[in-house]
């Protein structure tokens, strides 16, 4: 007599879940339609973390299970009707008639520019690295059509560095596509929108009072001192270099703002360790090249600490 076990066999050929479709659905703004909200799975170690780069960007380890995992993938969502995209929270938040007429006339164009770098996106479907991209060039181009109101010009630079970061895992994974060179592209839009949007908070045409976490990935907020230290990184990295003068204008002004921001040497919540050590590193580089180009006047480095 053979006996039937009480548990079910796992099909050693079905592929591992990385995420799962949530019971509540997203309900489209735009279109008005709903939409299935796929989540990411956590937990049996699907998220193996691994090093923090200077980019504050958390690099995952792949597990034989589950491969290599891209979780800020799923922190935007999309409609596939509409193609509209947004960080999920913003799917419930923007509302007014403006923004939507707005994103409701851009449907169109926003399909023909995500196509054209990340072709056969699909948004029916679990999630790939590919459709993830997609749908955060997707969101940077449906914020450029909301009001002022939400800190779009902050978003626009959140998406900008994720999508960067994904283009440069997508030419990892299928090189020979040119996804390099389109991370240079997002990094240096993303170096655009940090400066931006500090300038639209001190001018008060713009506030980022509504952003709850400034990331910039999903593992760790590293509030307004993160973004002070990103635009640095940024245009220490990817900055314009044919205007030198204004180069190192722009990189001696950043390295005031991380002077004030972590002078006081001392790690807090405010200011945890790792990201105190890579702005203390920063700064160290900069001043190395601005005393290198011997172009400005660098003043007194010890007055500044």
């Amino acid at each position: 007599m053979i006996r039937k076990s009480s548990k079910t066999e796992e099909d050693p050929n079905k592929k591992p879940k990385l995420s799962y479709w949530s019971k509540t659905k997203c309900i489209c703004p735009v279109c008005q339609r709903p939409f299935e909200k796929e989540e990411m799975l956590t937990g049996s170690g699907r998220m193996n973390a691994g090093d923090l780069t200077d980019e504050l960007h958390r690099l995952y380890i792949p597990s034989p299970k589950y491969g290599p995992v891209f979780p800020l993938i799923y922190s935007v969502g999309a409609c596939p009707r509409c193609h509209l995209a947004f960080f999920w929270k913003d799917f419930e938040d923007i509302t007014d008639a403006a923004s939507i007429n707005a994103l409701r006339d851009d449907d169109e164009n926003r399909k023909k520019k995500v196509s054209a770098i990340f072709p056969h996106y699909n948004l029916n479907q679990e999630r790939n690295l590919l459709d993830g991209a997609a749908m955060y060039y997707l969101a940077l181009l449906s914020y450029e059509k909301v009001d002022l109101g939400y800190a779009p010009t902050f978003k626009r630079a959140l998406c900008c560095l994720r999508l960067a970061w994904l283009c440069n895992h997508l030419n990892e994974t299928i090189p020979g596509y040119n996804y390099d060179f389109i991370a240079k592209v997002f990094y240096q839009k993303a170096t655009f929108f940090y400066e931006q949007t500090i300038l639209n908070e001190m001018d008060r045409t713009e506030s980022f009072s509504p952003v709850n976490n400034f990331g910039p990935d999903i593992d760790k907020n590293y509030g307004y001192d993160g973004m002070i230290y990103l635009i640095g990184i940024l245009e220490f990295k990817y900055g314009q270099q044919t205007d030198l003068p204004l180069r190192y204008k722009k990189l001696d002004s950043a390295k005031r703002a991380i002077a004030r921001g972590f002078g006081l040497g001392k790690s807090s919540k405010a200011k945890p360790g790792p990201l105190l050590e890579k702005a203390r590193s920063l700064y160290d580089q900069i001043s190395d090249l601005l005393k290198e180009a011997n172009s400005i006047d660098f003043g007194d480095d010890d007055d500044e600490e």
